[in-house]
């Protein structure tokens, strides 16, 4: 049973466990209580080791969070919008007995939440409508200040605050305020969704997963050894290692010989240890004196996972700068595992369109989507040939070809020149079109 945390204010909590429970029986939600927002960071480093995933109240505590070394995998929050803004009107509304035309309202500053459409959309029905955007850090009194001067001046007849304690302020000095909270409908979609990707993250991380690594030129090191027993004995010290890998990964050992081992265990349990992996390959290479390459695959049935551990081994061959690449049971092909250059792209495309042009102009799709992802990763307006060439490990004149094939069927085109220092003439600089 997975355990989820969940933050926020006391009302807030309440609701959101009663409406889990409703929806989700083989799941525990544990409450996390806060008198204020930033409480949140200690909250999670204390008690990240007692759950398996955090969902909180709103957007404020959940940007606290990933303010910590929390995975952000393992963090979601109540999403909502305008819609209860309008219930906070509907309601104060019917208190007052007469329709509210001037109003104060505080917002967090995030893309996500009280989006400035539904704002405008709001502004238009009132006489006037005092704004306050503010980020996660600012001290609630400042939010209750803003409030309650308005009041004071007779500027407003209504206050509508993100923040449950500047709420109960304002209602201690007989200020009309609502609390925006998200409604059962938001909690109840938000926390549906959570707990089905908690689900397919569970499936996906018992998938299996397998490891095939390859001392590269194995013939030619057997021919270096002038003693006989000295390849062996060194190929027991990399049994050893393999050995202890499979122990860390709970997995089992395949020897399949010609200096190639696999290692078969879930697809979780080797995500979760790629540090020691890597950690082993270097050893191996320096017992053995020989470069080690890996090939990581993973799929629903041992056939599969073998087979893409097999093609992305082929893939370090073709590459000879990296040493482990990864391909995942949705064709997701991850060059550089574990490192700062880690790439990721796919083999399969479904635009029938790009597909279409990158027959005609006789480019893989393969490395069509390469370059995608690298353009995407390194965020490039624009490039050149030795960008790609030394970012792909190509030679220029390679990558020239390429872009050259790939403008000819209206996938990039010439976007500008890039004068050089030295003589010659300007390099040009290119974009993705799709």
């Amino acid at each position: 049973m997975y355990k989820i945390g969940v933050v926020g204010p006391i009302k807030s909590v309440e609701k959101i466990i009663e409406l889990a429970n409703e929806i989700e029986q083989d799941m525990e939600f544990i409450p996390y209580i806060y008198s204020i927002a930033t409480e949140t960071k200690n909250i999670v480093e204390a008690h990240d080791q007692d759950v398996d995933f955090w969902l909180f109240s709103g957007y404020i505590p959940f940007k606290v969070a990933t303010q910590t070394s929390v995975s952000r995998e393992k963090l979601t929050y109540i999403f909502f919008s305008e819609a209860a803004i309008y219930r906070g009107f509907l309601e104060q509304s019917y208190k007052m007995q007469k329709f509210i035309e001037n109003v104060s309202i505080d917002f967090i500053s995030s893309p996500a939440q009280m989006a400035s459409e539904g704002l405008a959309e709001i502004e238009k029905n009132v006489r006037k409508m005092y704004l306050k955007e503010f980020d996660v850090a600012i001290d609630p009194k400042e939010l209750f200040d803003f409030h309650y001067e308005l009041w004071q001046e007779g500027k407003i007849d209504f206050a509508i605050t993100c923040y449950p304690s500047v709420d109960e302020e304002l209602k201690k000095m007989g200020v009309p305020s609502y609390w925006v909270s998200p409604t059962k409908t938001e909690i109840y979609h938000t926390v549906q969704l959570f707990t089905e990707k908690i689900k397919t993250s569970y499936y996906k991380e018992t998938q299996i997963g397998a490891v095939m690594l390859e001392i590269k030129e194995f013939d030619s090191l057997k021919e270096r050894m002038k003693q006989g027993y000295r390849i062996q004995y060194l190929e027991l010290r990399m049994k050893e290692n393999l050995l202890q890998l499979c122990e860390q990964v709970d997995g089992s050992l395949i020897e399949e010989g010609n200096g190639r081992y696999t290692v078969f265990s879930t697809r979780g349990a080797i995500e979760g240890e790629i540090q020691f992996i890597k950690e082993k390959m270097y050893q191996l290479s320096i017992e053995m004196e020989a470069k080690v390459t890996a090939g990581i695959g993973f799929a629903q049935t041992v056939f599969n996972a073998e087979l893409n551990a097999h093609r992305a081994l082929r893939q370090t061959k073709e590459h000879e700068s990296i040493d482990i690449v990864m391909i995942q049971d949705d064709g997701t092909i991850i060059e550089s595992v574990g490192n700062n250059e880690e790439l990721s792209y796919s083999y399969r495309a479904e635009d029938p369109t790009i597909l279409e042009k990158l027959k005609k102009g006789s480019v893989s799709i393969k490395t069509y989507t390469r370059i995608q992802a690298l353009v995407q990763k390194m965020r490039w307006k624009h490039f050149t040939t030795k960008d790609l060439a030394s970012q792909l490990q190509m030679s220029e004149r390679n990558a020239q070809r390429i872009v050259a094939d790939l403008c000819s069927v209206g996938l990039a085109e010439i976007c500008g020149e890039e004068l050089q220092h030295t003589r010659g003439r300007p390099i040009k600089m290119y974009q993705l079109l799709m």
